[in-house]
Parts: structure tokens; sequence; C-alpha cells
């Protein structure tokens, strides 16, 4: 298990950290979010050694995190990480031997991750030849070739189509489900959502919300109406604790509290027109995203 405890830094009068303090244990993929500025660089980087921080501290399974324990850690950072002119397979093989893995295993390794990430016949490619999104699936293949325990990725979906998106997020929840503990940083927060069942969201440098998503989303007190009424035009005015928040013709989605009478919602819409929609839910990750920073 990654612990984090009360981690603070300082960069002159920038606080990057404030008390960020979290778990992540092995088999379990949980989203770090946060606003740009938040903080979520400066954590993943004093994971790894590459900031000390002025206070707290960072243990795998209960002890401090050596060199040799660090090893078995698997990284990509935001920034490219790879030398531009070296061809793919060369580097991402000699990144696997620096986690100690055997030549001839660290050629297996890459070859197979190569051709999972969809770049089996660019092997012999130069990283400054290949697209931004390929570029991006050699920067992973380099944090994957050794099978890490604990797998940190900065924003990994960034600059992939649609079908590289989907590819990753397969390759991720495997690792997860061979015991991985993966922790990775989002913009997307639909595709959070969708993979992972543990968010944590940070602001200025402080955990300011960490659970199960599906928790999260019950825990609020918002609630939102998506509606469709044909003819209704704006047949919520009038209604008391009702905010809309999107029109689209016919469509609408309001916002409301987990408290309204709900009856009086669904009659003022029969009463305005044709019913063809009508939905009644928590808010989504995004909505609580903005919740918990906006507070």
């Amino acid at each position: 298990m990654l612990r984090l405890t009360d981690l603070s830094k300082r960069y002159g009068d920038v606080v990057a950290l404030d008390g960020c303090s979290f778990t992540i244990e092995r088999g379990e993929m949980v989203g770090f979010l946060g606003p740009n500025g938040a903080g979520k660089t400066t954590t993943m980087r004093t994971i790894f050694g590459l900031v000390r921080p002025d206070s707290g501290a960072v243990t795998w399974d209960g002890a401090p995190i050596t060199p040799d324990v660090r090893l078995r850690f698997g990284y990509m950072p935001e920034e490219r990480g790879l030398y531009p002119k070296m061809p793919i397979d060369r580097q991402v093989a000699w990144f696997a031997e620096l986690h100690g893995m055997p030549a001839e295993d660290a050629r297996a390794a890459t070859g197979r991750w190569l051709h999972e990430l969809g770049l089996g016949e660019r092997t012999d490619a130069k990283v400054e030849e290949l697209s931004h999104g390929n570029q991006q699936r050699a920067q992973l293949a380099a944090a994957l070739v050794h099978d890490p325990e604990l797998l940190v990725l900065d924003e990994p979906f960034a600059g992939l189509d649609p079908l590289g998106v989907e590819n990753l997020a397969g390759l991720l929840a495997e690792r997860a489900t061979a015991g991985t503990a993966v922790l990775f940083s989002s913009h997307q927060l639909d595709l959070v959502e969708d993979l992972c069942e543990r968010a944590v969201i940070i602001d200025h440098g402080q955990v300011v919300l960490d659970g199960r998503i599906a928790e999260l989303r019950a825990g609020s007190r918002r609630r939102y109406v998506d509606a469709e009424v044909i003819g209704g035009d704006t047949w919520w005015t009038g209604l008391d604790h009702i905010e809309p928040v999107q029109v689209d013709g016919d469509r609408v989605r309001l916002l409301t509290d987990v408290d309204v009478d709900l009856q009086r919602i669904v009659d003022a819409a029969a009463a305005a027109g044709t019913v063809r929609r009508f939905s009644f839910e928590p808010p989504s990750l995004s909505e609580i995203f903005r919740e918990a920073v906006e507070a």
C-alpha cells in the first residue's frame, strides 16, 4: 500500500502542498483530480523522490521508499521523458534494464508492450518521428515494461485518439486486476468516472475529497433533473428551489436539492406538454469536482 501522510511543500511564497494525505491499495485504480496548479504533479514527483517535501512522509507497505523499492514503481510524467533521436525499442528496453531486468527479458517485454500499445510496426522509429499520440504510447511503454507494483501516470490519456484511450483504459484495468496499485491524473472526468471506483480531489495542495465515486455522488445534497418535455417551453419557471443549468430546445437539466418535492416537478412537466424523458439523479463526477473545488 502507498501512503502519503501530511505532505507539505513550499516554493517561496507558493504553497504547492499543504498537508496532503491519502492512500492507495494494491489492485486499486484511483483517479487523482484537481484544477491546474492544485499540486497533483508535485505530489507524484514526491512519490519518486524528485521533490523532497518540507514535511510529511511517503511509505510503501509501511516502510520508507528506498531506491531499490522505487525500481519496482512505474512513472509517466506529463512532460516527455524520452530521448528524441533514439529508437523507441532500444530506449524502452534500456529503461527496463535500469529497473533491474536482464537484457533478454527487457527486449522481450519491450516488444510485448510496444505491440500492446499499438507500436508494433514502429519499434525502430525515433521518438521525434512519431506523432504526439504515439510518443505518449512510447512513454507509457517505458512506465509499464517492468510490470511495476505501483504505476503513477500524469495525464496518460492526453493526446490519444478514442481507440488509444480505449486500449489504454483496458490495459490499466488489467494491471489493477493483476494487483498493481494505479494512480493517474486526468482532466477527462467522464473517463475517470467510467474507469475508477475511487477518486481523490486535491485543491491548493490539500485533499478536499476522497472516496468511492458512487458514494461521493450519493452523498451530495444536490440532485439533477434531466427532462425532455415536448411543447413545454420553460415549464419549470415558478418552481421553488429549481435552477436551470442547461437548456437545449425541449431538453433541460435542472439543479435542485435531494429533499425536493419530486412529484411537484413531475406534475409541472406533465401539465406543460408531453414528457419524453425524465430522470432524477445525483451529480456526475464532473459536478462533484466543481462542488468540491468551489467549496
